[in-house]
């Protein structure tokens, strides 16, 4: 029986994954939350981590512009937090699957970014998650996982497609950039794709190191607005271009955040499906249904 824990399970992805774990009956789930396991407490990530084969770490601050004005804090959590888990887990022989971001990288390229393709964030969340990747590499070289994402979305908590459908039913407009490159990515999607990583892993045909978990194909926000507008039944006209110089933000945000996926092959898995696809499948999906539900 494998021994599974999920960090940070009260999050949008961390409830997806326990989602997708229950329907295993070889599994055995642990799950703690933020309130449960705080990740900068060194000796309480020790004795939680104990006993598990299996670590998936969704506990972060996800706060990007806060990280901006507080950015020894947002280290200290996603830095340090996840090198406290990394060294239990390097201790334990448990492997570590670490969710990382697009915005490790500046944002400046005009093709997808490879799994290798060099590091300089633009903000401190992404400098804080960098410090919490080259943690997992240092300590865990032969089973650690890294498994960068971006723009996701889900049921469990507040994201960009929740809140386009909430307004929907608030103003006749809205304005949506058009000058953000990236890849909207189903949690729940996500969450299944990191459960086949570590199953992979515990069979021994998923090099440790990077990949990168977005769903395929590009888009903007705006594009992305209107495609949910389509699936719930709204008028995609209601959504109407705009340029990121309207809404300044304290953390500049990458304007391309478009990354390749060439490493799932060396792991024997297929990268997630094209957005339209996923963006779909989270709208037909039976439960939970309520962030697709329009006012």
């Amino acid at each position: 029986m494998t021994r599974v824990l999920v960090t940070g399970a009260g999050g949008m992805l961390g409830q997806d994954l326990l989602a997708v774990l229950a329907s295993r009956s070889d599994l055995t789930v642990s799950a703690a939350t933020r309130a449960e396991l705080d990740i900068t407490d060194a000796e309480a990530v020790r004795a939680a981590v104990a006993g598990h084969d299996v670590v998936f770490n969704t506990a972060a601050w996800t706060d990007v512009d806060g990280a901006e004005q507080a950015e020894e804090a947002a280290t200290a959590v996603n830095g340090d937090g996840v090198a406290h888990l990394a060294r239990a887990c390097a201790d334990t022989g448990a492997r570590l699957v670490q969710v990382s971001t697009d915005y490790v990288f500046p944002g400046n390229a005009d093709a997808p970014y490879a799994e290798d393709a060099p590091t300089d964030p633009i903000n401190a969340y992404g400098r804080s998650k960098l410090a919490g990747e080259r943690a997992v590499v240092r300590f865990l070289p032969e089973t650690g996982y890294v498994v960068r994402t971006a723009w996701l979305y889900g049921a469990h908590g507040p994201n960009f497609v929740a809140t386009m459908l909430r307004l929907a039913g608030q103003r006749e407009h809205l304005d949506v950039v058009d000058d953000q490159q990236g890849q909207p990515t189903w949690s729940y999607a996500l969450a299944t794709q990191l459960v086949a990583l570590a199953d992979a892993a515990l069979a021994g045909r998923a090099p440790a190191g990077i990949y990168h978990g977005t769903c395929s194909g590009r888009t903007t926000w705006y594009g992305l607005a209107r495609a949910a507008f389509a699936l719930a039944g709204l008028d995609p006209e209601r959504i109407r271009p705009t340029t990121s110089d309207r809404y300044p933000r304290p953390a500049p945000r990458p304007a391309y955040s478009v990354l390749g996926h060439d490493r799932w092959a060396v792991a024997g898995l297929p990268p997630l499906p094209d957005w339209h696809d996923t963006l779909s499948d989270a709208f037909d999906s039976p439960t939970p249904p309520a962030p697709w539900k329009v006012a």
